[in-house]
């Protein structure tokens, strides 16, 4: 059987993996590219199963790649979706103080967006609050006027449209199985083939350190699945939200806390929580994996990091079995919310590189090795940065003589 050659090939047809094959083809039109995708279509997972943010640069530390990739990819990512009809709406956000030992953080957060060139700021006093949120309950806040709403897996697959129009390649259901090096080609050994390249790009998500490992490259940090679940607001009850609805988040751990979003759709979803996923593909607690359990349990890290945030975890689990624990986080934001007013929603899992010595990797991380670019960290916002994130991503390749 004859292998397909090609100059390119980009494991992974999530957002980043489909923006960076845009930013080859853009740079070098005639290179002969190939997206494999594992599973039957694009943005399966992370991208497709988050809830639509567009990020503003809020939290992110400033002087990282994600404070700085932020700010420009979202303005990147508003362009693209005007340009190509993509649903959004730019809405803006608040973000609220419930208590007064609230107030430091969200003054360090104030400070961190001005630091990230946030041109819409706003601190809110209580009463300022309610002009934005009629419902919500804070003692300040800060509204957050450049945050917006997304279709991200439109936007993925409008992406996908111009890879293909492009000369690109896309092909589906093709996860790969095996690497080797041959001369000066890499052969990928897929579900549906053998496909030949000289330059790989691995944009995989949940099983990268797993693709890095089948690539003969050390990833030096291991993936850990953290699954958000979600509800959504009742029909009658859509009145309570009108934008995006933002707890201070707590500094010593990498999630924003349950908040509630407004859909591009109309809906409104309130969530998500973070809990260990027991399989890196775990949308639910029936989903399990022995391999990916075994895989953490192995781990030294793992059991490092879970010695430093068992509190928080126990607390995120405790929401995930309890509907009431769930209800009475968001009641500190809406104290009319009722159980009666959320029926379950979808659920997403984030891909957290994890270092060996129990570390969550804050910002975007990548590996490079001989004709390959691994993409080992791409956690939020890596959705709202994923065009600026590619050119980066492209920009390192460069001296791989792409």
């Amino acid at each position: 059987m004859t292998t397909a050659k090609f100059d390119v090939a980009i494991l992974g047809g999530g957002i980043v993996g489909m923006a960076t094959a845009r930013e080859l083809l853009i740079r070098q039109p005639r290179l002969a590219l190939i997206v494999l995708e594992a599973e039957d279509r694009l943005a399966a997972h992370q991208t497709g199963n988050n809830s639509g943010v567009i990020h503003s640069g809020l939290y992110y530390k400033p002087g990282s790649l994600k404070a700085r990739y932020c700010v420009e990819g979202r303005e990147a990512l508003y362009q693209f979706c005007r340009e190509h009809g993509i649903a959004h709406d730019r809405c803006g956000k608040i973000v609220v103080a419930t208590r007064p030992e609230h107030l430091p953080a969200l003054q360090e957060l104030h400070r961190r967006g001005v630091a990230n060139g946030l041109q819409g700021l706003r601190s809110l006093r209580a009463e300022e609050l309610r002009e934005y949120e009629p419902h919500v309950a804070g003692i300040a806040g800060l509204h957050v006027a450049e945050t917006g709403i997304v279709d991200y897996v439109q936007f993925t697959n409008k992406l996908g449209d111009l890879v293909r129009a492009g000369g690109g390649v896309v092909e589906l259901s093709s996860r790969l199985l095996a690497c080797r090096r041959e001369s000066s080609e890499l052969i990928l050994e897929t579900a549906r083939g053998a496909i030949a390249c000289r330059y790989l790009f691995a944009c995989a998500g949940l099983q990268a350190d797993r693709v890095a490992r089948l690539c003969g490259v050390r990833p030096g940090v291991s993936v850990v699945p953290f699954r958000g679940e979600y509800y959504e607001l009742t029909p009658k009850r859509l009145h309570l939200v009108r934008n995006l609805i933002y707890p201070v988040p707590d500094p010593r751990f990498p999630f924003l806390g349950v908040h509630f979003t407004r859909l591009v759709n109309g809906g409104v979803e309130a969530g998500p929580n973070a809990v260990l996923a027991l399989k890196r593909e775990g949308y639910s607690w029936t989903k399990f994996s022995m391999r990916d359990v075994l895989g953490m349990a192995g781990s030294v890290g793992f059991w490092r990091m879970a010695a430093r945030y068992w509190k928080t975890g126990l607390g995120e689990l405790h929401r995930s079995i309890s509907k009431a624990a769930f209800v009475q986080a968001l009641q500190e934001l809406l104290p009319e919310l009722r159980a009666d007013d959320l029926i379950p929603a979808g659920a997403g899992v984030r891909a957290q590189a994890l270092s060996p010595t129990g570390a969550l990797v804050d910002d975007f991380h990548l590996v490079k090795a001989e004709r390959m670019i691994h993409v080992l960290n791409a956690p939020s916002p890596a959705a709202t940065a994923s065009l600026r994130i590619a050119q980066h991503i492209v920009d390192t390749a460069g001296d791989l003589g792409i």
